[in-house]
């Protein structure tokens, strides 16, 4: 059995890791979140923990779940369990919108995402290309092209500010969420940019992820100026937000556990499955 004290260094080397995006996407960092809260099962390392990443509704509602819990060990495993079988129901109902031929673009990168392309290649759909930026300052979408091509899909990568020119041969704009209220989908700064571009080309866009994302309200998170600009200069002010807001209603849908449904329907659904939880 570990001690104390090894529990202390593992706690505090999970919480760097979230902070630092050294862990990303939704998934990813619930699932570190509830390791690292299973080591120090407390209200004040549930508080240390979820100031971490404060726009992350799904590590929000797994930690309360688990507060809660008597047995927390097995309501953890339940919850991975389920947010699993979840990401993988996703994954298939999503790949039908996948088509041969088809060109999609993507933001950032979203796990929910890679797997349903990665699901839609599995399953035979031929020729697909996925289009993507670099987004700065962190360069995850770097990591969606290298993650995409390991598994033989073929991808088209640019600078930011191409994504305009980038979409006008798109058939399809599929992101990620971090987080979903009754009136926005939460997810990686520029989202809200290229939903617009995505109208303007006509072009269906389609939010992926799962319902424990939803929550009454929402804090987007602003990191350090530092990964934007690593210097001071006088009079010059560095703003670096994580996400931005994007109108729930201005979407073609939303894919989740429930399928591919309408904002309003998943909103719907959304509220009511987290009741049952709470």
């Amino acid at each position: 059995m570990a001690m104390k004290g090894d529990n202390s260094k593992k706690f505090y080397k999970i919480l760097s890791d979230i902070k630092s995006v050294k862990v990303q996407g939704a998934e990813n960092v619930c699932k570190a979140g509830i390791q690292a809260f299973l080591l120090q099962p407390n209200k004040i390392s549930a508080k240390k923990i979820l100031e971490t990443r404060v726009t992350e509704p799904l590590l929000q509602n797994a930690i309360k779940i688990l507060l809660k819990s008597e047995n927390k060990e097995k309501t953890a495993k339940k919850f991975i369990s389920n947010l699993e079988k979840s990401h993988d129901a996703i994954a298939k109902k999503g790949s039908k919108l996948i088509k041969n031929n088809m060109k999609i673009y993507s933001h950032c990168h979203s796990s929910t995402v890679m797997d349903i392309l990665k699901y839609a290649k599995k399953k035979g759909k031929k020729n697909f290309t996925v289009y993507t930026t670099e987004v700065e300052p962190l360069l995850q979408g770097r990591k969606t092209a290298k993650d995409l091509a390991h598994s033989r899909i073929k991808v088209v990568i640019a600078s930011d500010f191409a994504a305009d020119q980038l979409m006008e041969d798109c058939d399809l704009f599929l992101f990620g969420a971090d987080a979903y209220t009754k009136s926005s989908a939460v997810n990686k700064i520029g989202t809200s940019t290229l939903v617009s571009l995505a109208k303007s080309h006509q072009i269906p866009s389609y939010s992926c992820g799962v319902s424990l994302k939803f929550t009454s309200k929402v804090k987007i998170e602003k990191r350090s100026p530092k990964e934007v600009w690593n210097e001071k200069i006088k009079n010059i002010k560095v703003e670096n937000p994580a996400f931005d807001k994007t109108k729930i209603d201005r979407l073609t849908g939303v894919i989740s556990e429930f399928g591919i449904l309408t904002p309003k329907q998943f909103v719907k659904k959304a509220k009511q499955n987290l009741k049952t939880l709470n």
